[in-house]
């Protein structure tokens, strides 16, 4: 019996930002919701203003390549990316990032051995003013670097 879910790759066009990845293009799982909609499942690591959970349109391409088009919902989930520094205390472990923020209970993604940025989904009601208070208390204390990929108004007003 085939599963009646089908997973597909959403891939997101951006102009790469200067000083970092040189890639102009990131390919998210998602779930089909309809001929051309699908739910994001997982933290991008480089797309800005998208969160595992929310909904986009795409466009199919000759190729058979999904274009994301718009985001037409909302999860509330945010998007947080944390670097460790590989001089301070963390080293280059993403273990030991995740480890920091065990306490919040979220979930994440890891880019690569070579480069141990965190991608992190923050669902909403999580504490997001500790999150912020643990975050910028690493960065200050040369644990990492960190930035909000995707916020909303309850992460921005926490």
């Amino acid at each position: 019996m085939e599963s009646a879910i089908e997973k597909i790759k959403i891939w997101f066009r951006f102009v790469p930002r200067e000083g970092w990845f040189p890639q102009d293009t990131e390919g998210l799982w998602a779930t089909r919701l309809g001929v051309d909609t699908a739910c994001v499942q997982n933290a991008p690591f480089l797309q800005d203003g998208v969160a595992e959970g929310d909904v986009v349109r795409f466009r199919t391409d000759s190729d058979g390549l999904h274009w994301a088009v718009e985001r037409i919902s909302s999860s509330r989930n945010c998007t947080i990316r944390v670097v460790p520094v590989p001089t301070g205390p963390l080293g280059r472990s993403a273990q030991a990032v995740h480890q920091r923020l065990a306490v919040f209970g979220l979930g994440g993604e890891v880019f690569s051995d070579d480069f141990p940025m965190v991608a992190l989904t923050v669902p909403p009601g999580t504490d997001f003013a500790g999150i912020k208070a643990l975050l910028t208390q690493g960065q200050e204390e040369g644990w990492w670097h960190f930035e909000v990929g995707c916020g909303t108004d309850e992460w921005w007003n926490a």
